[in-house]
């Protein structure tokens, strides 16, 4: 057997001594001797497979063979590591190694920019698969010498620019050769991103939702090119076709976005590696079910410096966590088993990843996992199974230490790339460290010297008090800076056997000689601060991880609410000291001394139950709210950009509000599609959708959509009048009539999700909730609707509805309105605070609606403004915000009223529910109590508490010389109809 390996072993060689085609004209031709033994060191050749007093066998840039019994050529140059580690080279899967920074197009100031600029290529120019590394790339020695120096020894680098940004490609970090040789793979992965290209100024998209709309849209057009359906030659759509079995590579960034970009591959079969953003800890068990890889990123955040109490204040409680949790990031992604590299995107510096990635195991990440997350699963990633590694076959990219890669004192000598040397720190650096009694001048210290090679340092005393030094130790030589008070003394020696002499020189340039001479070995176990060896302290994460989120999701429990007065919503009806049970998530019993085994008993007397308020019209709990792209988003979906840490969500439900619908803005005539959403505080984005929602879509009439107030600048997109509004409607439906037709036929067509939308409301599947104010524009949109034979389901706002509430009666359509908000803009001046009153007693349905983050938390009050204007009884003010928008939205069947069968969804308020006085005590969603005014009260002293100690922790970190930055306050973007 032995024969038949050395045989194999002969032949690799021989064969690699194969002839090279390039002539040679500067001299005679030779081969170099590159075949190098590496002998008597632990090797690992993998992370999982170490083997002790191993060889390492190198030819010609390759791993020829590994292990214990090697047969060693005669012209191998042998290099005895004993003592010493080898590791495979660090790859780094995501950088822009080599790639200039696109550069912003210019022309800012100009008019909005709709249609593509390439030619010849996709409708929209953020689309740029064509995109070719290679052709951009410029091997950067520099900075290659600092990730060298890290222990990387390849990197994937693409060119960062655009939504769908083309091919990576594969680099050895090779400074001592060509591209010929260094580049492993040129085309190595597709690249994706939720940032639009600097290189155009198309103005869609112009939201995360657009962003997901287009990267859909494109997928589908691809398909439909690739099936050679399409008249034209599509470069970009070709490209893409051609990446399509790459690796696909997503740069997402926070949690929220990688679980929508996992969302976007889960519906085209595309299994993403995902760049994350670092606080994946926050929802991990979601991040699991994404079956995605990851890239985590290390640039974990600095302390805040926190000594002005003033400042402090600003800091949100959710900012402080983030500095203690984001290190534990990986630790968390090991822990779940959820396969993850590491990078050093987004590091400012780039030197700073050793001490980040110290931090991370410090925080519980185990070494092997680290060292496979940066060789083996980024080699996985791209599919490549000739790096990351050391086994035969492998490219000979090494790393040469003096111990555990990962210990803070270990050197790294040594990184060999392509079989090709780099000397990081020189391996023949003598240990001299010991403890020493150093003489300067008459003057006696301790010195002791720790560390080993080029990391050796020392720590100078005279007496028990430290003297301020600097030591350094190169090329055998140490210099010394000592500094007492205002004197300095510079010191220059070298060791000779147990003793240092050389020259010292003071601060009045007076030379004398001086010496140290060893008495002991230095006692480590003394030199270690037991502190520091502790696992740090981690603050638990919440849900959401902000300071009022729970430390555990509600669940539903059976629940009995004890003679309280309850406003049931149901034809005006008020049922007097009543029971109402819940159990499994339903109202279960309504009456009299109700009594149920194992229910939680609270007690209603002198208290109001009533069906939790509904807001028709709303704008939190989104990351965004308008697409402006275009004149028509109907392919958007605000369901894409749920956001479930929104603050405003929590101060919902401490205003009795149980569900809402997030509208897309008014920024176009046709706008994006709604999310009907439960306010159960601490789900995850599809936990607080509704089950089987209706669909329901945003439509926009008035100043907005014309672009009247965008500035005069934004004048030139279709329509600019209220006439062009109509003709876009006109336009659009009779579009998606013809494609609804052609698809209902059987014949091959193109799938358009834009089209599909509008052929649902043309179908009467899915609902309109229309912007609106002026009475002229109401009627033309209703006639539209009659045109094309369906009813607008809503009116929203509907300012000037008192005007034509007859002839909403007869179309069918409902009302939900503002209270007294008037004369905020031109269109409005004819409002009046009796036009829901009007409207309700022409027979209108009519909501009250919030449209607004802090009014949605009182829209109690808005409801009780009936009362005074218009005349409305209390049952019939109260319906407006509970059983009118359930009739609204098409969920009557299941909330909006106290009725046995349906969903659980009620609050106890302390008095009658339109008094200013009255507040939500428990809001109760789906069964579950997801508000409780007591348990309110205690999570504001936890957070004072959690707030005091993260302070401390600051403070502490501050005084250990750690680096700070100043106090941030972190201002949340209110959105309302007209924001971008």
């Amino acid at each position: 057997m032995k024969k038949i390996l050395f045989l194999l072993l002969s032949l690799c060689i021989s064969s690699s001594f194969a002839q090279e085609y390039f002539p040679t004209n500067t001299g005679v031709k030779s081969s170099k001797n590159n075949v190098y033994a590496f002998t008597n060191a632990t090797i690992y050749v993998t992370p999982n497979q170490v083997i002790k007093k191993g060889t390492l066998l190198v030819k010609d840039g390759k791993v020829v063979s590994v292990g214990k019994s090697v047969s060693i050529p005669n012209e191998a140059q042998t290099i005895d590591l004993d003592g010493k580690s080898i590791y495979p080279s660090f790859v780094d899967v995501y950088t822009t190694f080599g790639i200039e920074k696109p550069k912003r197009e210019g022309g800012r100031g100009q008019g909005p920019q709709y249609d593509a600029g390439r030619k010849g290529y996709y409708w929209n120019d953020h689309i740029r698969p064509d995109v070719d590394a290679a052709a951009e790339f410029n091997f950067d020695a520099k900075k290659a010498k600092e990730l060298l120096s890290l222990g990387f020894g390849a990197v994937n680098t693409h060119v960062a620019d655009g939504i769908m940004r083309g091919n990576g490609m594969l680099v050895a970090l090779n400074p001592n050769n060509t591209d010929a040789y260094r580049i492993l793979d040129k085309k190595s992965g597709n690249y994706l991103s939720f940032s639009k290209s600097v290189k155009s100024r198309q103005s869609y998209p112009t939201s995360r939702m657009g962003t997901m709309a287009l990267l859909r849209q494109t997928y589908l057009d691809a398909d439909w090119y690739a099936n050679g359906n399409a008249k034209n030659t599509d470069l970009a759509l070709e490209a893409l076709n051609n990446n399509k079995n790459l690796p696909q590579i997503f740069n997402a960034g926070g949690y929220l976005d990688n679980l929508r970009a996992d969302k976007i591959g889960d519906e085209f079969g595309i299994q993403y590696t995902i760049l994350g953003g670092g606080n994946e800890y926050e929802r991990i068990n979601d991040i699991k079910a994404t079956n995605a890889t990851y890239i985590l990123p290390i640039n974990f955040r600095k302390a805040y410096d926190v000594s002005n109490p003033f400042l402090t204040d600003k800091i949100a409680l959710s900012d402080m966590r983030a500095w203690n949790q984001e290190p534990s990031n990986p630790a968390v992604f090991a822990q779940n088993k959820i396969p993850f590299a590491l990078t050093t995107h987004d590091l400012k510096n780039v030197k700073d990843f050793n001490a980040n990635l110290q931090k991370a195991i410090a925080h519980g990440l185990d070494k092997t996992t680290a060292l496979e997350a940066l060789t083996t699963v980024p080699a996985n990633i791209l599919n490549n199974t000739k790096i990351g590694n050391l086994k035969a076959g492998s490219y000979a990219n090494f790393l040469i230490t003096s111990g555990d890669i990962f210990d803070s004192k270990t050197t790294l000598f040594e990184n060999w790339v392509q079989g090709a040397k780099n000397v990081i720190n020189p391996m023949d650096i003598k240990d001299i460290t010991g403890n020493y009694a150093l003489n300067v001048n008459g003057s006696t210290y301790t010195m002791a010297i720790t560390g080993s090679g080029a990391k050796q340092t020392a720590e100078i005393k005279k007496g028990e008090e430290k003297i301020n030094s600097n030591f350094s130790f190169a090329n055998d030589w140490i210099n010394i800076t000592l500094r007492e008070g205002d004197n300095f003394t510079r010191l220059t020696g070298q060791l000779d056997n147990k003793q240092i002499k050389g020259t010292a020189i003071d601060n009045n340039g007076n030379e004398s000689k001086w010496s140290a001479t060893y008495t002991s070995k230095v006692d480590e176990k003394k030199k270690k601060d037991k502190k520091d060896d502790k696992t740090p302290e981690v603050f638990a994460v919440s849900f959401p991880n902000v300071g009022y989120g729970n430390a555990a999701k509600p669940q539903n429990e059976t629940i009995l609410i004890k003679n309280a007065t309850v406003w049931t919503s149901e034809n005006n009806e008020v049922l007097n000291n009543t029971d109402v049970l819940i159990k499994d998530g339903k109202i279960s019993k309504i009456g009299s001394n109700l009594s149920s085994r194992g229910a939680k008993i609270i007690d209603g007397t002198g208290k109001y139950l009533t069906a939790g308020i509904i807001d028709e019209h709303s704008h939190i709990a989104a990351s965004a709210i308008n697409e402006s792209g275009h004149n028509s988003s109907a392919e958007v979906t605000i369901e894409d950009v749920i956001n479930p840490n929104d603050i405003n969500i929590y101060r919902n439900i401490a205003g009795g509000v149980t569900s809402i619908q997030i509208l897309h803005g008014s920024a176009n005539p046709i706008g994006g599609r709604s999310a009907i959403i439960k306010l159960k505080w601490g789900e995850n984005a599809d936990g607080l959708l509704y089950n089987n929602t209706p669909k329901f879509i945003k439509f926009a009439l008035g100043e907005n959509v014309k672009q009247s107030n965008w500035g005069d600048s934004n004048t030139i997109r279709f329509p600019q009048t209220r006439m062009g509004v109509e003709q876009v409607y006109i336009d659009y439906f009779q579009r998606a009539k013809e494609y609804d037709a052609k698809k209902k036929s059987g014949q091959p067509y193109r799938k358009d999700i834009e089209l599909e939308t509008l052929a649902e409301i043309i179908n009467k599947e899915r609902f309109i909730s229309c912007h609106s104010y002026v009475q002229s524009e109401i009627n033309m949109l209703m006639k539209v609707a009659e045109q094309f034979n369906f009813n607008i389901n809503t009116f929203t706002h509907i300012l000037e509805g008192y005007k034509l509430a007859d002839k909403m009666k007869e179309h069918g359509v409902g009302g939900s309105t503002f209270s007294d908000w008037w004369a905020y803009k031109y269109e409005v001046n004819d409002a009046i605070p009796y036009n829901a009153a009007i409207m309700h007693n022409q027979g209108v349905t009519v909501a009250i609606n919030s449209d607004d983050a802090e009014m949605s938390r009182r829209l109690n009050q808005e409801a009780a403004k009936l009362i005074k204007y218009g005349g409305m009884s209390e049952q019939e003010a109260w319906a407006t915000v509970t059983i009118n928008p359930a009739k609204l939205l098409h969920l009557n069947d299941r909330t909006g009223s106290i009725k046995v069968g349906k969903d659980a969804d009620v609050v106890l308020w302390s008095g009658n529910p339109l008094s200013v006085y009255s507040k939500a005590e428990k809001t109760i969603i789906d069964g579950a109590v997801y508000f409780d005014i007591e348990k309110d009260l205690e999570k504001r002293k936890a957070i004072k508490a959690e707030r005091a100690k993260l302070i401390n922790m600051m403070l502490q970190e501050k005084l250990k010389g750690g680096k700070t930055q100043a106090p941030k306050k972190k201002t949340q973007k209110l959105f309302h109809c007209d924001t971008e």
